[in-house]
């Protein structure tokens, strides 16, 4: 019998996982990986509840649950590149990281030693010929956050839920009467919570006063430290009357948000940028058309990859596209297959 680690959140699609690979006959040992228990701002960390909640799910699974404790590798790993990044003036992206850095690599590594044959969790996401595929539930693909993990792992890697939509899993749960059947899905920062952006950053980075200004350099509004923004972000910028404003451009060294009114303005849109740090699932051709997302829930557009140096490629979109965000990645793909990706870079 084969041996399967499965992390177990709390929620109901890790759940699920685990007892749909109970019932295919593998040994299944429940993980709940303790990646955070810091409160900020008043705000309450829920891993407690997680906790219970993953603890309640084993027992009426019938599987042991171990707690694996990552919280320095999620700070180190996650948390301090998230901080680092918002003082760039740039916009990252803990889940990818964390899918990366712990959840397969750290968890991954200590689950084969312990004797895992594969681990598994409850990721919308296929695994087709050793290669990273989009899920079943378009609507649910989460390829976006996973494109950064290492391909040799994923011979060891099962996404139980790689061919079911969000709402058979929830039938399923019901049927079986799961406890969590009905829990609601996790919102707000990977394994912090749902805490502000804003609460978060100011526990970690001095609040600052600077302006806002349009292109013409008016003076539109205050802030209280442009790090906290993002390009494209149209809320919160306390700018009243008329038409939307939209960040064009973060300037950290000045403290300024630049914004402009004009949504089609080529100061938000763009055709052509860089990726950096590039991780490949299928080697990318020069001239070949590809589709992209440029940020999770984004649509899929066409664009042409050209490598240049250093781990980096010029990406030519087939029409320009508003707000693309330096810091966050743009993950490409050939049908339903993962190509690979990188950190944009403007």
């Amino acid at each position: 019998m084969k041996t399967v680690y499965v992390g177990l959140s709390g929620g109901v699609d890790s759940a699920v996982s685990a007892y749909l690979l109970k019932e295919q006959g593998y040994d299944v040992i429940g993980v709940y990986m303790k990646n955070w228990s810091k409160d900020i701002g008043g705000h309450t960390c829920p891993w407690q509840e997680d906790l219970s909640s993953a603890r309640i799910v084993s027992a009426y699974l019938q599987i042991p649950l171990h707690i694996f404790d990552f919280e320095k590798e999620y700070f180190d790993h996650v948390a301090k590149y998230m901080i680092d990044t918002y003082k760039k003036g740039q916009t990252p992206n803990p889940d990818i990281m964390c899918n990366e850095k712990i959840k397969f690599d750290v968890f991954y590594n200590k689950c084969i030693n312990q004797g895992a044959d594969y681990i598994a969790t409850g990721h919308y996401a296929k695994i087709v010929s050793g290669n990273l595929a989009i899920a079943t539930d378009k609507s649910k693909d989460q390829t976006y956050f996973l494109y950064r993990i290492d391909p040799k792992v994923i011979d060891r890697v099962i996404f139980p839920l790689s061919d079911l939509d969000k709402k058979k899993v929830r039938s399923i749960a019901k049927k079986i009467e799961l406890p969590n059947f009905d829990r609601p899905d996790s919102q707000g920062l990977c394994f912090v919570g749902n805490i502000p952006m804003r609460d978060f950053l100011s526990e970690f980075i001095k609040p600052q006063k600077g302006k806002i200004v349009d292109e013409h350099n008016k003076e539109l509004s205050e802030h209280n430290g442009a790090f906290y923004y993002t390009i494209g972000q149209r809320h919160g910028l306390g700018i009243g009357g008329g038409k939307p404003y939209f960040v064009y451009q973060i300037d950290i060294d000045k403290n300024i948000v630049r914004v402009t009114n004009d949504e089609n303005s080529s100061l938000l849109c763009k055709k052509e940028f860089t990726i950096t740090d590039c991780k490949w699932w299928i080697e990318p051709k020069e001239n070949t058309k590809y589709m992209v997302r440029v940020r999770y829930r984004s649509e899929l557009k066409p664009a042409y990859i050209n490598p240049s140096s250093n781990n980096e490629c010029k990406v030519e979109l087939e029409n320009p596209e508003r707000a693309i965000a330096p810091g966050q990645s743009a993950v490409f793909y050939d049908g339903d297959m993962v190509v690979g990706g990188g950190i944009i870079k403007l």
